[in-house]
């Protein structure tokens, strides 16, 4: 059955807000000390709006890279997953220096997003002396020996300084939820470029990391509690999800896996498994033993296949058990 390719993973949206300063209304200098206190305070302002002005610019530089750099990674992913929808060789070169470009994409984003939570510490400082200005225009209307033109220009002044500190903390908000949801965006995409390397690896295609899948489904977090082996006595009598028997060499049981699991977790994203090495009990003790030690060596492959999928380690307890009715060294793969 063909397995279709996966769609493109969407960038969350950048803000789009331009932070645009709304300037400092000029005024004379009557001569008295309020009149230079003003004159001081529209200094200060002036200086601070210039300073944010810097940051807006920053900012939208910064968005427009963190678009540039998501678009070229996107399509080089694109085209490593187009190539395996058809089908290739196991660790196809080609594909593996793609898979290296959309990684060094990815990093360039992160280090966009570093700089954007650096811009953030800088506007947080012209928070504080925001808030400074606003306190030092109120006090001045305290000050004695003023002129009516004097507290006209502080409150002018006033509420200029108001409307920068709300612009300010505006301006705080949306950089800090462009870093959030970015950060998660990047997180996402590290585990589907892992499973994406096992892909390229095998040569064939699988889709969306499974923790991505899971997480994708409900707004949740992976159970803390791990338990590292499976009880046989509770697998007894249940049917395994998937059986990949190892009657040959290099058996090509990856695509079969994701698909089973990936579906549970769709459906139970809080969903564990057990993973049970099954040995044959044919040709006496000795050949027992061998068997349970090839079954075991099965097993942790396939446990490392579905870490490389995306599936936390803590989802999965590894078992051991012999059968007469297997001919041959098995896994099976249970929901808990």
């Amino acid at each position: 059955m063909p397995i279709a390719a996966p769609g493109p993973a969407v960038q969350p949206p950048l803000g789009s807000t331009d932070f645009t300063p709304p300037g400092v209304t000029p005024g004379p200098d009557t001569g008295t000390f309020v009149g230079k206190k003003a004159v001081e305070l529209r200094g200060e302002l002036a200086r601070l709006q210039q300073s944010i002005a810097e940051h807006n610019a920053a900012l939208q530089q910064l968005r427009a890279k963190v678009v540039q750099d998501s678009q070229r990674y996107h399509t080089t992913v694109g085209t490593i997953n187009a190539r395996l929808q058809v089908g290739t060789t196991p660790g196809n070169p080609i594909l593996v220096q793609q898979f290296n470009s959309a990684q060094g994409d990815l990093d360039r984003v992160s280090s966009d997003i570093a700089e954007m939570n650096n811009l953030a510490t800088r506007v947080a400082a012209d928070s504080t002396m925001s808030a400074f200005l606003s306190e030092s225009a109120r006090a001045a209307f305290g000050i004695s020996g003023a002129v009516d033109e004097d507290h006209r220009q502080l409150t002018i002044l006033e509420d200029e300084v108001n409307r920068t500190v709300v612009l300010i903390d505006r301006l705080l908000k949306e950089v800090a939820d462009d870093v959030r949801r970015q950060t998660a965006y990047v997180a996402t995409e590290r585990g589907n470029l892992n499973l994406l390397s096992a892909g390229i690896k095998s040569g064939e295609i699988y889709g969306a990391s499974l923790v991505n899948r899971a997480m994708a489904s409900v707004a949740g977090t992976v159970p803390d509690d791990t338990r590292s082996a499976a009880r046989t006595g509770e697998i007894a009598g249940r049917r395994p999800l998937v059986v990949i028997r190892f009657d040959k060499p290099n058996v090509p049981y990856q695509q079969a896996v994701y698909n089973a699991v990936s579906r549970v977790l769709e459906q139970r994203p809080d969903a564990t498994f057990d993973l049970v090495a099954v040995a044959p009990t044919a040709g006496g003790p000795a050949r027992v033993a061998v068997n349970t030690n090839k079954s075991r060596r099965f097993a942790e492959g396939v446990l490392r296949s579905l870490v490389e999928m995306g599936l936390p380690p803590n989802k999965v307890a590894i078992a051991g058990t012999t059968s007469d009715a297997a001919n041959t060294n098995e896994v099976h793969i249970y929901l808990r």
